[in-house]
């Protein structure tokens, strides 16, 4: 066919040529879910259309302080990042297959490999993920690769939404899946360890947990490799700036989720998944690697050293088929950090540490509400249990111009009071002394 028309009579025609009738064609579509007929309104003017979009997107409420976290964190993005990634050469590129015209995306792709190597303190990176859920997931599926095992431990603190994505990849394959209960906030060790046998592929751990708690895994991994079994590190990058690497930890595998690294909440999208190893496992690693080189000149250029997807090779020789990289959020991440430096990482960070204990101290100071863990340390979010339902208490709060939190009994049982705050470096002491204020006076 040439073309697809939608006139009557070559819609008719095209039936006719493949014998079939309009009520053929959508008979496998239950008829409950059927449209019977499409009721559109007329088309409207450029300036309609502004004034209609305007008037749905004021119902957003885009304007409240935001104490939200869970993997997502709204920090302040400086303009050169958009100026930046912003250019038509990189938002208009495509994979670059021919490295001779590619040159600039490749190197943007190298560096930020570089970028997350230094980051993680690991030996090797990929091009970047979708997004930190399915890194972690195809790091399971790494793990899997390499031990020839296929049992599979993960904490609880792991976030619950990656927790969800991995039980949903894996729920048709010949994978034993082990999950334990945290232990303060923290991986649960003795469940760990109890757990943990010859047969395990890996573990997985989260640093800070999902909780906000500071955790050194140091011991898990160790504990994971004398039983031949991989350490899986998912992490918040931010936090790198301050806190001990999950390399420094001696983990095997690190993913975590990039948004932090100057990409805005949007709604939920797009973000960019990371992914590190260590450089035996490096024909082990999902999607694609832009490696250095120099051409007959000895002129300096970039090319696809690896790429392991199973559109370039065998098909049963892919590591994955889910693993399209992100090259865009990437370099996004790439300016940010670049723009930050090292000292402006550090300082990030601190910032955000800073804020939070100063948010834990006058939030646990208000009558009947009280921590829910009692870890030693915490980065930029915590859990407070509070006198009634956390839900309500944050729907009432969003009255009040506050996106206060996450209530946790959606994925934990027993933690109906409960509720995640998260503190980054863009929260004011106007700010957080407000949201006391608010909270006491609903309490």
């Amino acid at each position: 066919m040439p073309f697809i028309s939608n006139t009557p009579q070559q819609q008719k025609q095209m039936l006719l040529d493949i014998g079939q009738t309009m009520d053929g064609l959508f008979a496998d579509i239950p008829e409950v879910l059927q449209c019977k007929s499409f009721d559109l309104p007329d088309g409207l003017s450029e300036q309609e259309v502004r004034t209609r979009l305007a008037g749905l997107v004021s119902k957003n409420h885009i304007h409240l302080t935001c104490f939200l976290g869970g993997g997502f964190y709204d920090h302040f993005i400086p303009s050169a990042v958009y100026a930046m990634a912003g250019r038509s050469e990189f938002y208009t590129a495509y994979t670059p297959y021919q490295p001779e015209i590619s040159q600039g995306t490749l190197q943007a792709i190298y560096e930020f490999q570089s970028m997350i190597c230094r980051l993680t303190e690991m030996e090797v990176s990929n091009a970047s993920m979708y997004d930190g859920g399915t890194a972690l997931y195809e790091a399971v599926m790494m793990a899997l690769r390499i031990t020839g095992r296929n049992k599979v431990i993960m904490d609880d603190s792991l976030n619950p939404i990656y927790r969800v994505m991995i039980h949903s990849y894996t729920r048709n394959q010949n994978i034993e899946l082990i999950e334990t209960t945290n232990a303060n906030g923290l991986a649960n060790r003795e469940a760990i360890l109890a757990a943990l046998d010859d047969k395990t592929a890996a573990v997985l751990v989260q640093n800070p947990t999902f909780f906000g708690c500071i955790d050194d895994v140091s011991d898990l991994a160790q504990a994971a490799h004398d039983k031949g079994a991989l350490l899986i590190a998912s992490c918040y990058p931010l936090s790198l700036g301050i806190l001990k690497t999950p390399g420094a930890m001696g983990a095997d595998i690190v993913t975590g989720e990039g948004q932090s690294l100057g990409l805005p909440m949007s709604f939920g999208g797009p973000y960019l998944g990371f992914m590190a190893t260590r450089k035996q496992y490096i024909r082990q690693l999902p999607g694609r690697i832009v490696g250095q080189t120099s051409d007959k000149q000895g002129r300096r250029g970039f090319v696809l050293t690896l790429q392991t997807r199973e559109q370039h090779i065998r098909r049963d020789k892919a590591t994955s088929n889910i693993c399209s990289n992100e090259a865009l959020c990437a370099l996004t991440a790439l300016i940010y950090v670049s723009l930050l430096g090292k000292e402006g990482l550090k300082q990030t960070a601190q910032l955000c540490a800073d804020k939070a204990s100063y948010a834990y101290q006058r939030l646990t100071a208000i009558p009947g509400v009280k921590p829910r863990f009692h870890a030693k340390w915490v980065y930029n979010e915590f859990v407070l249990d509070l006198p009634r339902d956390a839900s309500d208490v944050a729907a009432k709060l969003i009255e009040k111009g506050y996106a206060a939190g996450f209530p946790l009994s959606r994925y934990y049982k027993g933690m109906d009071n409960s509720i995640l705050i998260a503190v980054t470096e863009k929260r004011t002491k106007q700010q957080i002394g407000m949201l006391a204020e608010e909270l006491e006076a609903i309490l």
